[in-house]
């Protein structure tokens, strides 16, 4: 009984890292997992050899091209927002498939569960990506879109082959990703409306706050 228990602890903890990670880099999620999987660098366990779908040829072929494309517009200021708001559907649909892959199915309630919870991590992961990278686009200066992009690249590799090589530690690296996700979307949208009131005072489409004005 423990030893299931954990198993099921285990594959919602690599469902939900991966679900997550894909809101972040989907292409690269499923290439670098399916890479792995095809020349037995990461050994699944028993309970998670449902991944080995991902090795497939014709998925690491278009995962392959995927991850290429998104590495580029990643780079690019703007570019990458743009790319982000075509992916709004297509990473969290992801994510939700990367869960379904891990569950057993034969049982409906587990699949629903897991479909769901997938699709929810990858959207909220992909809304704290968004937002991060409309915050970045707004700096003046050009390096920084493509050193937040590099590092969101590094991090999902790193994070993706601790989480499979053990899966008692994803469920650990899926609940920080999804607090630090929600406080970074918290936080920069707050950011983003200070701006946004900033520049609409400093172009003088809005009156300056009233404790701004001068005395009558």
């Amino acid at each position: 009984m423990g030893s299931r228990i954990l198993g099921i602890v285990e594959i919602l903890g690599v469902a939900g890292s991966l679900s997550l990670l894909a809101g972040w880099r989907l292409y690269l999620t499923i290439l670098a997992t399916g890479t792995a999987m095809h020349f037995g660098w990461l050994p699944l366990p028993e309970h998670l050899a449902a991944l080995q779908v991902l090795a497939n040829p014709w998925v690491l072929g278009v995962a392959a091209v995927g991850t290429l494309a998104e590495f580029l517009a990643d780079k690019i200021a703007w570019v990458d927002s743009i790319w982000d708001m075509i992916h709004s559907v297509i990473r969290p649909l992801g994510g939700a498939l990367l869960a379904l892959a891990l569950v057993d199915a034969s049982d409906p309630t587990w699949q629903v569960i897991a479909f769901l919870l997938g699709g929810g991590g990858a959207l909220l992961s992909h809304g704290a990506k968004a937002t991060t990278r409309a915050v970045v686009n707004a700096s003046p200066e050009p390096f920084s879109n493509a050193v937040v992009s590099t590092g969101e690249d590094v991090a999902t590799g790193g994070l993706l082959a601790l989480a499979i090589a053990y899966p008692p530690v994803a469920i650990v690296i899926a609940i920080v990703m999804a607090v630090a996700a929600v406080v970074v979307i918290i936080a920069l949208r707050r950011l983003l409306r200070n701006i946004k009131a900033t520049l609409k005072r400093a172009l003088g489409d809005e009156p300056p706050p009233a404790d701004a004005l001068p005395p009558a």
